[in-house]
């Protein structure tokens, strides 16, 4: 995913005798992002993307849940959000057919492929805060390249949540079992508005806080796209948008 993981557990003074445990715990979680980083490679060739993106057009290729799951997510955000933001490159989302019966994705025309950078990192986000909590983490934090963020619980002390502070503003986000997803204006040259093939210029932060880093980040890049909230965003995200001076 062409950015740095990090990962802070913290413990209790108590549980000190469990560092080797919680330290395991934190390398299963990032072998998850490695993992996933191996699978949703836009330009890795042995990649689960790289083979769809070869075959689906002949013939539809089967998923396992998570990934299906994935694609699910990148459609309904691609619909709510009137196409600002599209995983595809090439016709649009519209000409990805995914078969949930048959669990399997398929094009639909020729010339299309899809790159699942725009959401990969916060899913391997999600990925890596789900194995802190089955395996008993109640407060960490855990972010990709600083723009996508999933937090767990509340550090001690501050029983709000996690204070995250927004580059270059030094706007403040509280997260306790919560997400931060942001597309700032240093991205600009990296997020295309799919309407025009242009990158955008778009806000200088458009940040969203929700349940999930994968369709916080999917959000994030619609509103920086727009420079809006799409009126049909659920309620249950939060957005900031600060324009340039």
């Amino acid at each position: 995913m062409g950015t740095r993981f990090e990962i802070v557990i913290e413990t209790a003074a108590a549980e000190s005798q469990h560092d080797v445990h919680w330290r395991a715990v934190g390398e299963a979680a990032i072998a998850e992002i490695e993992r996933l980083h191996r699978q949703l490679s836009f330009f890795a060739k042995d990649s689960l993307v790289s083979h769809i993106n070869r075959t689906a057009l002949s013939a539809p290729v089967r998923l396992d849940v998570d990934t299906f799951s994935l694609l699910q997510d990148a459609q309904a955000v691609w619909r709510l959000s009137d196409g600002a933001f599209d995983v595809t490159r090439g016709s649009g989302m519209d000409r990805v057919i995914l078969d949930e019966n048959a669990r399997t994705v398929s094009f639909g025309c020729d010339g299309i492929s899809i790159d699942l950078g725009g959401i990969a990192k916060g899913h391997a986000v999600d990925r890596a805060a789900a194995i802190l909590r089955e395996h008993g983490v109640t407060r960490a934090l855990v972010h990709g390249g600083t723009s996508s963020v999933a937090a767990v619980g509340s550090p001690a002390g501050s029983p709000q949540g996690w204070t995250i502070a927004l580059a270059p503003s030094g706007t403040t986000v509280t997260l306790s079992d919560e997400t931060l997803s942001v597309s700032s204006g240093a991205m600009r040259e990296h997020i295309v508005d799919p309407s025009t093939g242009a990158f955008i210029k778009g806000p200088r932060i458009a940040a969203v806080t929700g349940p999930s880093a994968r369709l916080g980040d999917a959000w994030s890049t619609a509103v920086a796209v727009l420079g809006a909230r799409p009126a049909r965003m659920d309620s249950e995200w939060q957005t900031i948008i600060e324009a340039y001076d």
